[in-house]
């Protein structure tokens, strides 16, 4: 998966220079909270694609084991077919196959819990994703609100933008806490 990107740069910029030719001093507060908004966006970003690599690989790794399962199964399927056969023809069957069978089913067990293993990992990172995701995407409008509010002097808009900020964080801390 590819990682989250924050296009908010030129916002901060702007912002910045807005604040510093401005003589509100709310101003400063947005740009200064819109800085921090965009670091903590930077950080649920990077955490949200480590989790969305990481449910891709567990993923992987249970398709792997669930191939493995499978092989194991036409194993004792072709052995199964052999003692058939041989019964079928009246010949003596090896003990050794009754075991192999036996054998096989035992890996099948083992190999199916751990599939199952990496499929519930694999769920438990891409939950983390997306909840990681929506913090990202909730800072990211938090810091286009500041942005607007700096342009248009609306300090009512500075707030909202704090409102979306703290609904991000809600979502940054619950990802971080799973």
């Amino acid at each position: 998966m590819e990682e989250i990107e924050v296009p908010t740069e030129h916002l901060h910029e702007h912002m910045e220079h807005e604040a510093e030719e401005g003589k509100e001093k709310w101003v400063l507060g947005v740009a200064l909270s819109s800085a921090f908004l965009a670091a903590l966006a930077a950080v649920a970003s990077l955490m949200a694609g480590h989790h969305a690599n990481e449910a891709m690989i567990d993923q992987i790794r249970a398709s792997d084991q669930w191939n493995y399962y499978q092989a194991k199964g036409i194993k004792s399927a072709v052995l199964s077919s052999k003692m058939d056969l041989l019964k079928g023809e009246h010949h003596k069957v090896s003990p050794k196959d009754d075991e192999k069978i036996k054998q096989y089913k035992e890996d099948q067990d083992k190999i199916s819990e751990e599939a199952k293993k990496d499929e519930e990992s694999s769920e438990a990172h891409l939950g983390h994703h997306v909840i990681l995701a929506r913090a990202v995407t909730l800072f990211q409008v938090a810091i286009a609100i500041g942005a607007i509010a700096a342009l248009a002097r609306r300090r009512a808009f500075w707030y909202v933008s704090l409102g979306f900020g703290a609904v991000g964080l809600f979502f940054f801390i619950q990802g971080l806490l799973l």
